[in-house]
């Protein structure tokens, strides 16, 4: 047997359960030896009739002795049997529906049960107790550490218990997968050594080294995986890249402003120009909470950009977002050039008023082709638009500096194109709070700046969770605002009401819609979702900034970018649903303008209002508070897609406690280095 050999030469099984086995991925002896329990259970105690706990699960060592099968009434099969532990105290034993039992077992075997003692009447019963012959060999499901392992529907953990003795001899053959150095500083077991130590351990202690080892190697395999992306993204150096850091244009576009920048804003504009002063290409994350100024540090490094005759792209996720940058950068930069212009003698400085475009699906064919023209020609600046900027249809003359509106919409895929468009500098941007430690994980590849103030002096936001009982409070006070001149959003789960048991008491933006102009007969109600098409989602924006309607009623598509100064109001429906981060985001719609604003997170039932999870919102208004909060309650796998990585949430708590994150990288870096 080798660790290649085929489960179903080594395995005394079904063919049934070697399909089983492989629809879990399990076919070769190696699959099966890494296939880590989930748990494991303290057994090695034995114990005694007389003293055992009751209904606790309890182990023991005696003899088995009338064994009998009984049919009932009802036609099922019950097995019986009279349990001798060695202190000569009886307990009844029966199991229920496992007729097998009863050629399994012999008259006055000697066995380990198993299972909790429970008192019928005046007699204990051991009901449907595990159990296994003692012998010659060491036992597999008691008087040890006993490994539990994650199920299939017909593969059990005593099942897998067994079989994993089958191909114990196997484990020395593990290879190791960790470099030596890294083994001998972490003072870790060796792989074989760690495998053995989770299927058959001695003591907890050495469960606990093992899984130490198996959360540092799969920290160490996902840092390897992103800083060789960053390696390959960063291998191609050009000297046009190398982007000087002008200083006085950065302090002249400090002054031109009505405020003063953070000092976070100033770091990082600092790093992100330093980063450009290279030869190779950039990969920088600039990760900011709700309000916390990401798009001024963008306008500083285009203009900057520009100023050393590279062209810009800056792409976001939706049409809306994109003509709400055009305007707001648009506007920016002509101040800033006016401002030049008037200060000629103090700065000194040349710039010339930068040339605009936005391309997106709604540009006519014609004007589209005319934009593309004039980027390969070079007469266009900057870009704004979707992601339609990086098709093979859109070039450039001297693609510098391509930033990204929340970049986990942006795929490997979207990197590539980037790439053939000569690998400029890339810059990410998220308002979506990411704690340290996943920011290194998820978006490893990436350099990371963060906002962690906010510029000017927003007001807080004033938010209460609330009970569905107390609706008629909350929408007498919604129409004492509509009647100042506020405007209010509605987030909604769904689109329209469903089917799904489920989902039925969410509500939905269509029967939202309906029963709010029911309750509003006096205000204009409108409603936006997904499945409409960009031009009717451009004319619903555009009609409530211009305070056509009162009230908009929406799912999440509203979640990134918005600005409407004059809405005050946001009433999250079903609230319960959403995580943390998602609910901050949703309550950055609001508190934009110098009404003071609410955000009312209703839950669909009463018990619901008083989760601590939501009661969090009410008193935190720092999305980076609110992201640790979300990633100890939920844990990393809910928050950024690693559930689906097949990791046990176990495990995945295990990997992303900080400090084994950073020895991860640390790790992972001089790996790469020394390649």
């Amino acid at each position: 047997m080798d660790l290649q050999t085929p489960l179903k030469e080594v395995l005394r099984t079904t063919k049934d359960h070697i399909k089983d086995l492989k629809d879990m991925g399990l076919e070769t002896v190696e699959d099966l030896l890494q296939y880590i329990p989930r748990a494991h259970e303290d057994l090695s105690q034995m114990q005694a009739i007389k003293s055992a706990p009751l209904d606790e699960k309890v182990t023991i060592r005696g003899t088995i002795e009338n064994i009998r099968l009984i049919r009932t009434r009802h036609g099922k099969n019950l097995i019986t049997g009279v349990f001798t532990d060695l202190e000569g105290e009886t307990v009844d034993v029966m199991w229920f529906n496992q007729p097998h039992i009863k050629r399994m077992l012999q008259e006055g075997d000697e066995v380990v049960m198993t299972g909790k003692l429970v008192e019928k009447g005046y007699k204990l019963q051991f009901q449907s107790p595990i159990f296994e012959r003692t012998g010659d060999q060491p036992l597999v499901h008691a008087g040890r550490l006993v490994p539990i392992y994650p199920q299939h529907e017909s593969i059990n953990t005593k099942w897998l218990r067994e079989k994993m003795v089958l191909i114990k001899d196997a484990i020395p053959l593990l290879p190791e997968t960790l470099p030596k150095d890294v083994l001998k500083d972490e003072k870790f077991l060796s792989r074989s050594e760690t495998i053995n130590a989770l299927h058959f351990p001695e003591k907890p202690e050495e469960v606990e080294k093992a899984l130490q080892r198996i959360a540092f190697e799969k920290m160490y395999m996902l840092q390897l995986d992103v800083l060789e992306r960053k390696k390959e993204w960063q291998g191609n150096t050009q000297e046009r890249l190398q982007t000087p850091m002008e200083v006085d244009l950065i302090k002249a576009f400090f002054a031109s402003l009505n405020f003063t920048p953070t000092d976070s804003q100033r770091v990082s504009i600092y790093e992100i120009l330093t980063d450009m002063e290279k030869d190779r290409p950039m990969s920088r994350l600039l990760e900011g909470d709700v309000g916390s100024g990401k798009t001024l540090v963008a306008i500083a490094i285009i203009a900057n950009t520009l100023k050393g005759g590279g062209q810009c792209a800056l792409m976001v996720p939706t049409e809306v977002l994109s003509k709400q940058h055009m305007a707001s950068i648009s506007k920016v930069l002509f101040n800033f050039h006016s401002y030049l212009e008037k200060n000629k003698d103090k700065w000194n400085i040349s710039m010339r008023l930068p040339t605009i475009e936005l391309l997106t699906g709604s540009i006519s064919a014609g004007d589209a082709k005319k934009i593309k023209q004039r980027l390969v020609n070079g007469t266009v600046d900057l870009v704004i638009g979707t992601h339609a900027l990086i098709t093979d249809t859109v070039q450039f003359n001297d693609l510098r500096l391509v930033i990204v509106d929340e970049q986990h919409r942006f795929g490997v895929e979207q990197r590539k194109r980037l790439a053939e468009k000569g690998n400029p500098h890339f810059l990410a941007m998220t308002a979506t709070p990411i704690p340290r430690t996943l920011a290194l994980t998820a978006h490893g590849h990436h350099d990371l700046s963060v906002l962690l103030e906010k510029p000017g002096k927003r007001q807080p936001i004033h938010t209460k969770v609330v009970s569905p009982k107390d609706r008629i409070t909350v929408e007498r006070f919604i129409d004492q605002q509509i009647e100042e001149g506020r405007q209010t959003f509605v987030i909604c789960p769904l689109i329209q009401d469903s089917e799904n048991e489920e989902m039925m008491e969410l509500k939905s933006v269509q029967a939202e819609a309906a029963r709010l102009r029911l309750e509003f007969p006096n205000r204009n109600i409108a409603i936006l979702h997904g499945r409409m098409s960009s031009a009717e989602k451009d004319e619903v924006m555009q009609n409530f900034k211009d305070k056509k309607e009162d009230i908009l009623v929406s799912t999440s598509v509203i979640e990134v970018g918005i600005d409407i100064p004059n809405a005050t109001i946001i009433v999250i429906e079903g609230s319960e649903r959403f995580g943390l981060a998602q609910l901050h985001q949703f309550r950055g719609r609001v508190g934009r303008g110098d009404y003071k604003s609410h955000c009312f997170l209703f839950t669909t039932t009463p018990v619901q209002s008083n989760s601590p999870r939501l009661k969090a919102m009410e008193q935190h208004d720092s999305g980076f508070i609110l992201a640790e909060i979300d990633l100890k309650i939920r844990g990393p796998g809910e928050l950024f897609g690693f559930r689906q990585s097949g990791i046990p949430d176990i495990h995945l708590r295990r990997m992303f406690n900080p400090e084994m994150v950073v020895r991860a990288r640390r790790a992972a870096e001089l790996a790469i280095a020394s390649l």
